[in-house]
């Protein structure tokens, strides 16, 4: 039978993965969806004009999807979270995304794509990026007086993970994450990329070596009342292998994409793969929503699908459903790890209010 690419790195945490879920009786009683795009208005080298017309197309038709899209079991709308790349920053294409924010459906994150031009570059770019995305845009968050963000890495290359060293570079970015204010990684899964993670469906703590690459591959799996436990948490997305309709098994990422829409079939097997911890199950999806074909297939149907079938599904397993920011999936898990109620974190860190949380 053939395999996707690089199964000699997932394949044995996958047949593991699958064997431990076989002895998993308990019921699951609250699903938490957010999903994160990593969007480059400027992909395939767009002019200026371009990526303000896709920029101007999202801002005008999600949030007209969030409001017709039943809400979750807090009564808030569907959340949908841009992680935007430094380098292709420009004023006018974040105030469009930040209008989306203060309306309450939508959040910013940090998304960079490098390529071996040092520690110092990188600090630099992901300090100021932070930085004005905060003064300008009122974007982020300030915790402790500190600002906070998510973080994908551009290539999948995180912490220099890709044969060679091609874009990223540095062996110790999990430390200089962490010490920007990176609250969580989002990068995993990779799939078929040779920086995918041994460590797979597992909410996790990694601890930087700074002189090896790829030091997210192992770590901490996070518990109730167990607080953090390394340098950068991973919110990984579901990974595994689907068969439905198929001779040879397809990969399962959690990608939401023109190519690949969600389906009943699909959802079942984010509800078995994605992470849990206890009762609850965090399913994080990914988009490249600024391509147009992407785009197109988001905004006709397949968000609205995406929302309707995982409320659906966890209607049929009894579950709660909770429609929610990257922040706000991290602050569930952050509560859920100091052994309080996730629910009322996030009620505490809606979109809007997480500017000070």
């Amino acid at each position: 039978m053939k395999l996707p690419r690089h199964a000699e790195i997932w394949l044995q945490p996958y047949l593991a993965d699958r064997a431990r879920n076989l002895f998993e009786s308990s019921a699951i009683q609250r699903v938490w969806l957010a999903i994160a795009d990593h969007y480059e208005p400027f992909w395939n080298r767009a002019d200026l004009a371009t990526a303000r017309r896709r920029v101007d197309v999202w801002r005008d038709r999600w949030p007209e999807i969030a409001g017709h899209t039943t809400k979750g079991s807090l009564n808030s709308p569907p959340q949908y979270t841009f992680f935007y790349p430094e380098e292709e920053y420009r004023p006018e294409l974040l105030e469009g995304l930040a209008e989306m924010v203060r309306a309450g459906v939508a959040d910013v994150e940090v998304h960079i794509h490098h390529d071996g031009e040092g520690r110092e570059d990188f600090i630099r770019r992901i300090s100021g990026f932070c930085q004005v995305l905060v003064e300008r845009h009122g974007l982020l968050r300030q915790v402790d007086g500190r600002t906070r963000f998510g973080f994908i890495h551009g290539n999948w290359a995180l912490d220099n993970s890709l044969p060679g060293g091609r874009w990223c570079g540095l062996n110790d970015e999990i430390s200089v994450l962490r010490d920007l204010g990176c609250y969580a990684d989002f990068t995993m899964p990779s799939g078929a990329s040779p920086s995918q993670a041994r460590m797979i469906n597992s909410v996790y703590w990694c601890t930087d070596d700074p002189q090896t690459p790829k030091s997210y591959d192992e770590g901490t799996v996070v518990c109730r009342g167990e607080a953090s436990k390394g340098d950068l948490l991973m919110i990984p997305g579901p990974f595994g292998l689907r068969w439905k309709g198929r001779l040879l098994p397809r990969m399962e990422t959690g990608e939401l994409a023109a190519h690949d829409l969600p389906t009943p079939y699909r959802v079942r097997r984010w509800f078995d793969l994605a992470p849990r911890i206890g009762p609850d199950v965090f399913i994080k999806l990914y988009s490249h929503g600024a391509q147009e074909g992407h785009m197109t297939a988001l905004l006709s149907t397949g968000l609205q699908d995406t929302f309707t079938l995982v409320r659906e599904e966890a209607e049929r397993r009894g579950a709660s459903i909770h429609f929610v920011s990257a922040w706000q999936m991290y602050r569930a898990i952050e509560a859920i790890s100091n052994d309080c109620d996730p629910q009322h974190a996030v009620l505490g860190s809606t979109v809007v209010q997480a500017r000070t949380a």
